[in-house]
């Protein structure tokens, strides 16, 4: 569901402007403008971008959530306005980080991430280390392919707002437009695509396109409900190791003859 023409309703509404006002301020026409507000028209992209400048509010915002239902006061502000992201604070005015469950995680993928009903009921914490002007959340991990984090871990993440901020060889959680939630360790592949990769090297790299990537979160701790087990090596883990060094040199002997 849209909610552009209720949000341009309430907003107008809510600094007391006439619809011909308000269609002045954007350089609309008043009749275009009544098309929009009325939702006898979608907005096409030059006029959401004025939209979103005029009102301070992300395109994100006024296409997705009904404004009048959240504080804006509450909204951490990006660069130009691409993105808002509601913050919950406590009683001294402390952020509180959502916690996306293993229960939650599905729901989170297939788009919760830009519903803010869905995000206000998520639990909280608050971690008092972590930086005031920054937004956080904390994701599970699945499986064993980030050792020595598993399925009991936590990953505690700063919201990355642009895709050039990313650092080749850190770790990341990414949501896709695809409704894949992973963390991984990532690295430039060429100038539209990362490749992904797992610590663990059983599991192979594959490659996620910019135009795929929903959000990405930079890690910054992680919150473990199991202690780590030292490291051993077995039959399995010198079969891990093996194959590794195969693959390795696979590679360097594609490259050597190329």
């Amino acid at each position: 569901m849209l909610y552009i023409s209720d949000n341009l309703k309430w907003l107008r509404n809510k600094q007391k402007l006439t619809q011909q006002e308000a269609a002045d301020g954007m350089k609309f026409g008043v009749d275009q403008y009544k098309k929009y507000e009325y939702g006898k028209n979608v907005p096409p992209a030059e006029s959401l971008l004025v939209i979103s400048r005029y009102y301070h509010i992300s395109i994100d915002l006024l296409l997705t959530v009904d404004l009048s239902k959240i504080d804006l006061k509450n909204l951490l502000r990006l660069e130009d306005n691409r993105i808002l992201l509601p913050i919950k604070v406590d009683a001294e005015g402390e952020n509180l980080v959502e916690i996306v469950t293993h229960k939650a995680k599905a729901g989170y993928a297939a788009g919760g991430y830009a519903d803010y009903n869905f995000i206000s009921e998520l639990d909280h914490i608050h971690l008092p280390w972590l930086q005031k002007n920054e937004k956080y959340r904390t994701f599970p991990i699945d499986g064993d392919s980030m050792p020595p984090h598993n399925n009991k871990s936590f990953i505690i993440a700063k919201y990355i707002e642009k895709l050039g901020d990313v650092i080749d060889g850190k770790t990341y959680v990414v949501v896709t437009t695809n409704r894949e939630l992973v963390y991984k360790r990532l690295n430039k592949n060429g100038r539209n695509s990362f490749a992904l990769q797992s610590d663990n090297t059983f599991y192979e790299p594959y490659d996620v396109k910019f135009s795929e990537i929903a959000e990405i979160w930079e890690y910054v701790g992680s919150l473990e409900r199991e202690q780590f087990k030292p490291e051993s090596y077995d039959v399995a883990d010198l079969g891990k190791i093996i194959r590794k060094l195969q693959l390795d040199m696979n590679e360097l002997n594609r490259k050597l003859s190329n």
